[in-house]
């Protein structure tokens, strides 16, 4: 009821950069609070799936702004765990699934197979990283002037440790960190893809991350336990003396990287959305 029930969607501006981290029920409030701010304003945005599991992919055809022909959505992931990203996008969309088919939206959409891991959007230097969880998954990391943002949404622990997730994610403002059980439970699911929390404080600290975002809440977990998993993680921090910051993702949670949130200015913040926020975009921290 307090961190929220939809799947995976992060919103990032910076200046006029517009970036939309995975496409989970959360796109389809997220369309509405766009279209609410922009209105009849032309759209340039980015869409950035790490992989297309149904949690991540399903918003797609609920986001309001796709049916606007001054919409530019660009979309890049890796191919689909069987067939491409572009058949696994608009698949769901074909009659069984949907009324609409994607061939007839009026928005100009762009869908690409990410081939090089390094690439920009505007402002923002963007790299991908191979995750450890079943398909083809990727994490990415987000440069921007004011900051850096790593999201890996589903990814689990490699045995014996990652050094170069630990490169990769080394020194961010902020890591988006799968972190769906806790130890016991983990111990359960080892394989399945998901990661621990006590996994990912040791990893945060580690790579001198400066805030995690403990992310992917189960479905099983209501907020007392999401509650228990925040404390348990800052008990952590405290144990080994390290300044890392842990919040757990809520719907409505904002990041303004460099400091609070005061003018509601959309340049350098992360934010995240909540059906009773209309005007600021979104993440959802994903249940599945």
């Amino acid at each position: 009821m307090r961190y929220g029930g939809n799947t995976t969607c992060v919103e990032i501006r910076h200046g006029a950069d517009i970036i939309i981290l995975d496409g989970g029920t959360g796109l389809r409030e997220l369309g509405l609070a766009l279209t609410a701010e922009f209105k009849k304003s032309p759209l340039n945005l980015t869409l950035l799936i790490s992989h297309t599991h149904w949690d991540h992919i399903q918003g797609l055809p609920f986001f309001a702004p796709i049916y606007n022909s001054r919409c530019r959505l660009r979309i890049c992931g890796c191919e689909g765990a069987r067939n491409s990203l572009v058949t696994a996008l608009t698949g769901q969309m074909e009659s069984t699934y949907f009324p609409v088919p994607f061939s007839k939206l009026p928005s100009n959409i762009e869908i690409e197979e990410l081939r090089d891991f390094n690439f920009a959007i505007g402002s923002v230097l963007v790299r991908a990283k191979r995750a450890n969880h079943p398909g083809v998954t990727v994490g990415y990391r987000l440069l921007t002037p004011d900051g850096l943002i790593c999201f890996f949404p589903d990814t689990e622990p490699r045995p014996g440790g990652d050094r170069d997730m630990m490169e990769f994610i080394r020194d961010a403002d902020v890591l988006i960190l799968d972190s769906q059980y806790d130890r016991a439970e983990y111990r359960k699911h080892t394989g399945w893809g998901h990661g621990c929390v006590d996994d990912s404080v040791d990893l945060a600290l580690k790579a001198g991350v400066k805030k995690l975002v403990l992310f992917h809440h189960d479905p099983c977990h209501g907020d007392k336990k999401i509650d228990a998993f925040l404390r348990h993680a800052r008990a952590l921090v405290k144990k080994q003396r390290g300044k890392l910051k842990v919040e757990a993702a809520r719907e409505g949670m904002i990041i303004q990287l460099g400091g609070e949130l005061d003018s509601g200015e959309p340049c350098r913040r992360l934010s995240a959305m909540g059906p009773a926020r209309p005007k600021i975009p979104s993440c959802h921290p994903d249940i599945s």
